[in-house]
Order: structure tokens, then sequence, then C-alpha cells
């Protein structure tokens, strides 16, 4: 018998697998609480995503440019999107932020007019988001 072994036996000290069983009970209560709180994050942050393509532009003349895009966005949802036109040297000329009440389509396609100061070369949706 070991000196470990005697000193429990000495003063009634006994590995218990209650002990053991608690332990790793608590530890798999936290676990699966933990993988639960981050699924349910992880659903509730894309059920609210919204996403935007760019399908093309126009520059109508030195003043306005028109910008074709397509959101996918959560249905029965208001989405706002921020429209940017930039010039030759990639310096925004123009800025307009839309918004879209509430609808049951899944995915829509736009055309907006953003006025601009001077001429631009491209018109895009900047970002896309739920309201």
């Amino acid at each position: 018998m070991t000196t470990h072994a005697r000193l429990d036996d000495r003063y009634g000290r006994t590995r218990s697998p209650r002990r053991r069983i608690v332990g790793w009970s608590i530890v798999g209560v936290l676990a699966l609480g933990a993988i639960g709180f981050l699924g349910w994050t992880t659903v509730s942050s894309s059920l609210n995503s919204v996403t935007a393509a760019d399908t093309g532009y126009t520059v109508v003349d030195d003043r306005t440019v028109t910008a074709t895009f397509q959101i996918t966005a959560p249905t029965g949802r208001p989405v706002a999107c921020a429209l940017e036109a930039r010039d030759e040297e990639h310096g925004t000329v123009g800025w307009r932020v839309v918004e879209y009440p509430a609808s049951e389509d899944h995915t829509r396609a736009f055309t907006e007019e953003i006025p601009t100061l001077s001429l631009a070369t491209t018109g895009f949706v900047n970002a896309c988001w739920v309201p």
C-alpha cells in the first residue's frame, strides 16, 4: 500500500465515483449551453443579413449615374441601402441612401439614380442593412 493510500485510508478520504459523475455532468451541461448559444447567435445574425449584388450601372450625364442591383433580404422586413458613385480616380462623387418597404419577396431588383457632383465612372451599392 502506498503512502498516499494509507493517508487516505487513515483520514477517511475516498475518491467518490458520484463526485466524478457530478463534475462531468456539469461540464457537459456547460458545453451544451455554449454550443446552443453559439448556434443561436449564428442563426439570428443570418436571419437579419442582407446581401447586395451589383448588376450594372449607366452614366447618364455629368450629374447623374444609375445603379442596377439585386438584394436578398429577410421577408417582411424593411431594407435600407447606401448607393455610391465614384470618379475615375476612385473618389466619391455621389452618395444616396434609399429605403425599401417590407416585402414578401426574398430577392428583389432595383435601379436607382445617384446624383453626382461631377462626372462619375461607376455607380454601385456600398452596403445594405435591416434598419
